[in-house]
């Protein structure tokens, strides 16, 4: 199958059986999907779209659903996408990627491959199944600016690129670079992972004031994982796994408690007035919460029965010592993501035996 092939809608409703929502499911193949990872929008601001991967031809290709017909649409054929990297613009234009050691810009209308920039990395990614491996890029909100980041032999690099000319920096080379997301209220701040075991950085994105925000406790171990931005407070919220999620002001540097819940992967709406988790070990189902008031008692909105493979999470902090080699494919993880109106929430699970997408729309409480 060619790209421009355009698939009969898949879509079927039910609902989950322990909540009552409205689970739709988006893809039914039987092949492998995943939407972005959580910290990246599935969808287009005017929600016109939801994009994702699929194996389907045999390969990952980044595919559409048009949300108005149901219909997929494939829109690459090629054999080198970084899956994990696909970031859909929010103006509904494009869709940037990663592929070989460059960025791409697809056009969505035509579905033209632009290749903004040859990053002339050693490798994009590190290797393994987490973390930097995973190969995450960001688009700042106004759609303007991408960060990528790569590795040149054993560094690694961060580049901001204009969207619209290619034209790149490098602003950043230092020893680890994982996840990186723009503030949503400031296109010029960023967040990126620093190593495993001093994990929450911030950086403008000229390159200045780099900088720790938030300092892990080694000695007791402390896990801080799955940061993401909360809209409108500037606070980046983080993970204290198990026991909870934590944020802190980038500007004053002031910490607060969000909630006690085991969430997994969480993260706010658009609005900042709600957020939601998967969890794990135990599964306790597909959380939201406030995350305004310091409690943020939990409501459960469905149960993706997911596999979630990843033993390591069973257990405590097992990067004291540096990274190790983990077993946790990523499209066995929910990854719980809200669309632009807030009105729904994105999930994979491999429920039925392959990973697919599904869409739960959130009940007036």
């Amino acid at each position: 199958m060619a790209k421009g092939t355009v698939h009969p809608p898949e879509s079927r409703s039910f609902y989950d059986r322990h909540t009552g929502t409205h689970i739709r499911q988006v893809t039914t193949a039987s092949a492998l999907h995943h939407h972005p990872f959580f910290i990246i929008p599935a969808y287009d601001n005017a929600m016109e779209q939801v994009i994702f991967i699929s194996y389907r031809t045999g390969t990952a290709q980044i595919f559409a659903e048009e949300r108005a017909t149901g219909e997929l649409r494939q829109l690459t054929d090629r054999p080198d996408i970084s899956e994990w990297s696909v970031h859909p613009g929010r103006n509904g234009k494009a869709v940037f990627f990663t592929a070989g050691t460059s960025g791409w810009k697809l056009d969505l209308e035509t579905l033209e491959e632009q290749e903004l920039v040859d990053f002339a990395a050693t490798t994009m990614q590190e290797e393994g199944m987490v973390y930097a491996a995973m190969g995450t890029t960001s688009i700042s909100h106004d759609d303007k600016w991408w960060a990528v980041r790569f590795s040149i032999g054993k560094e690694s690099a961060l580049a901001i690129v204009d969207t619209d000319t290619g034209k790149h920096d490098i602003i950043l080379h230092r020893d680890s670079i994982g996840h990186l997301q723009f503030c949503p209220d400031d296109a010029n701040l960023l967040y990126y992972a620093g190593p495993l075991t001093d994990r929450v950085w911030v950086i403008h994105r000229d390159g200045s004031r780099n900088r720790r925000l938030y300092s892990q406790n080694t000695e007791k171990k402390e896990w801080i994982t799955h940061e993401t931005w909360i809209p409108g407070t500037r606070e980046l919220a983080f993970v204290d796994w198990p026991h909870g999620v934590r944020c802190v002001n980038v500007d004053t540097g002031m910490e607060r408690q969000v909630t006690t819940v085991n969430a997994w992967h969480a993260i706010s709406n658009h609005t900042g007035t709600c957020m939601v988790a998967d969890t794990n070990f135990p599964d306790i189902g597909i959380q939201i919460f406030d995350p305004r008031d310091s409690v943020g008692k939990p409501q459960t909105l469905c149960y993706p029965s997911a596999s979630s493979i990843g033993e390591h999470w069973n257990g405590p902090f097992p990067y004291a010592a540096g990274p190790i080699p983990v077993y946790a494919p990523q499209h066995t993880h929910p990854h719980p993501s809200f669309s632009p109106d807030g009105q729904h929430v994105v999930f994979t699970s491999d429920r039925s035996g392959y990973a697919q997408i599904y869409e739960a729309t959130l009940r007036d409480k």
